[in-house]
């Protein structure tokens, strides 16, 4: 396995110095919002079409550094960016459109240069590549074997100069072979992840189904049916991306800190851009890319979503509401209905605290986050598509909690230094390269009690494994269950029964289907069915899901996972 690198790499430590080098911090304030047309990504086709039959695609999507504008008034930004080609490479990446029961075959190159643009910590587990920007591809929300899942440890570098231990190949193979829905691919290399998102290396991934959305009758094509990935940036003056190249604890971590909130929001790769439409349905996938901010979103004028989806499966039943949170890495799919609106014009507000749930409260900057401009003219406009009382039907239900093959116990844990800063965080009180603990079998569901021990909200993502929430509780006496949990992490000789005795949480109507992330409040025990079998047969996986290097589950705050929040995971036939 890889080494901690420790401060003799620091002589090589990528550090922009930009601060030092007389550069500031570029005041956001003096940006002019809703300037900028929101772009639509550039969408790449997953399949090929010859003679009148379908087949597998085979893509190359490659990873460049190059210019990207964020804003029309914001100087010219260094990112890394996906793309067929440096040419076409964008921030976020091309959507790649695949469909169902036709696989795809990526390759994924590395054209990244020897030194990050960004700032990292060489305290915490990083790859032990001497030079270059190790990276690795995670299809998030895919069903897929374990080579082609993007492993933390399969990365590599330009040239495939380095690679890590579990590499086997730049090319992933995905089987297509779930439910038409929602997903998105981003970097998952060990400890760096956070930077290499940051730095723009993202994308969608939308699986369709013709056959079976096609009599739905939603709003479709590239005008009414759009992505809308959100993210978080800061600035330097000069338009570099901005992160901090001093930790909160700098002794232990000389650039680690447990959140990046940037202050700025992002939306399709432009600051507070603006979209006009037309007065009818659409169709918004939106994806919540940010490291650690979370979203709680509404319109200002009051206009109703109508959620579809769950992260990458579809309800049973549209599910209406005015405001929903959305946490790193979530996907809402949601249909907004322009013609009912009060206003000819208005915007997408976000009032979710940071950190959640207890932090600061946005500021204008990181409240609004785009303006939509409906056209003049007649409200009567034709609109074709429809939204159904009922969608798709739903998989079968979740297994009965006495017949599940397992029920495990995974508590979150968050250390200090004595001086009170943040030091790491673990689950169940071991790293991530500790052995593997949790080790459920292909065609199973089990039952997860998560046990959060600390003041965050961590959006807890599976790989691989759909669930459903069975219950949120909450916990009394958190404070003599955390001392004792730390000392032992025994749920019975900590008698976790006795501290689940609180209040209990509804779900959320829009969050009742099967999901792939959930944010586990704090100070409670979330009860979930992780059904780790193809969802609509509960059979065994078609792939040997065994096979290694497995895979793994984690917060989804990237600065927690870079930190070892995070543990393998690993199938068993």
């Amino acid at each position: 396995m890889e080494k901690v690198l420790l401060l003799l790499l620091l002589l090589s430590w990528t550090i922009t110095g930009a601060l030092a080098g007389g550069v500031g911090l570029a005041n956001v304030t003096h940006l002019e919002m809703f300037v900028d047309k929101l772009p639509d990504m550039p969408r790449v086709q997953a399949y090929r079409i010859r003679n009148s039959f379908l087949e597998p695609g085979n893509l190359t999507i490659g990873m460049y550094e190059k210019i990207w504008k964020f804003h029309r008034d914001l100087p010219a930004t260094r990112v890394y960016a996906y793309g067929t080609s440096r040419a076409a490479a964008t921030v976020p990446g091309p959507t790649i459109e695949a469909l169902q029961g036709i696989p795809t075959h990526i390759t994924w190159e590395n054209h990244l240069p020897s030194r990050h643009i960004l700032s990292w910590d060489p305290t915490i587990p990083i790859p032990s590549a001497p030079s270059g920007v190790p990276t690795v591809v995670h299809l998030h929300g895919g069903v897929h074997p374990p080579t082609s899942d993007g492993h933390s440890h399969a990365w590599f570098t330009s040239n495939l100069s380095y690679v890590g231990p579990s590499f086997s190949s730049p090319t992933s193979s995905y089987p297509n072979l779930q439910d038409p829905g929602n997903l998105w691919y981003h970097d998952h290399a060990i400890g760096l992840t956070r930077v290499n998102i940051l730095a723009g290396l993202l994308g969608a991934y939308t699986l369709r189904s013709p056959a079976l959305e096609s009599p739905l009758r939603l709003p479709h094509g590239p005008e009414f049916d759009r992505h809308l990935i959100l993210f978080d940036r800061s600035f330097l003056s000069d338009g570099s991306l901005f992160i901090n190249s001093t930790g909160n604890n700098p002794s232990i971590h000389p650039q680690w800190q447990p959140e990046y909130f940037g202050d700025a929001l992002i939306v399709n790769g432009k600051a507070w851009p603006f979209l006009r439409v037309r007065p009818r349905r659409y169709r918004f996938r939106i994806i919540n890319a940010s490291n650690a901010r979370f979203y709680r979103l509404f319109f200002s004028n009051s206009l109703t979503f109508l959620h579809i989806s769950s992260d990458s499966v579809y309800l049973s039943r549209p599910v209406p509401s005015r405001k929903f949170l959305l946490g790193p890495s979530e996907i809402a799919d949601v249909i907004v209905n322009f013609a009912d609106s009060p206003s000819q014009s208005f915007i997408l507000l976000n009032d979710a605290s940071y950190p959640f749930p207890t932090g600061d409260q946005p500021d204008e900057f990181s409240r609004k986050v785009m303006k939509f401009i409906i056209y003049p003219g007649n409200k009567n406009h034709q609109d074709p598509s429809h939204v159904p009382k009922r969608l798709l039907p739903p998989p079968p239900p979740p297994t009965p909690e006495h017949r599940a093959a397992a029920t495990r116990y995974i508590a979150m844990f968050e250390y200090e230094s004595a001086t009170g800063e943040p030091t790491h965080l673990y689950i169940n009180g071991k790293p991530y390269d500790a052995p593997v603990t949790e080790t459920p079998r292909s065609g199973t569901s089990e039952v997860w009690h998560v046990i959060n021990l600390t003041d965050d909200n961590h959006p807890l993502h599976i790989h691989l494994g759909l669930f459903v929430v069975l219950e949120q509780r909450e916990l009394v006496e958190v404070e003599k269950l955390k001392d004792c949990m730390m000392r032992i992490n025994d749920v019975d000789k900590c008698r976790l029964k006795d501290h689940a005795k609180g209040r209990t949480d509804p779900v959320p109507a829009h969050e009742k289907g099967w999901k792939n992330v959930f944010k586990m409040q704090p100070g409670f025990v979330t009860r979930i069915l992780v059904r780790f079998a193809m969802l609509r047969s509960e059979k065994p996986y078609l792939f040997d899901a065994a096979a290694e290097p497995g895979y793994v589950y984690h917060c989804h705050i990237l600065d927690h996972e870079d930190n070892m929040m995070m543990r393998p995971l690993k199938l068993l036939n």
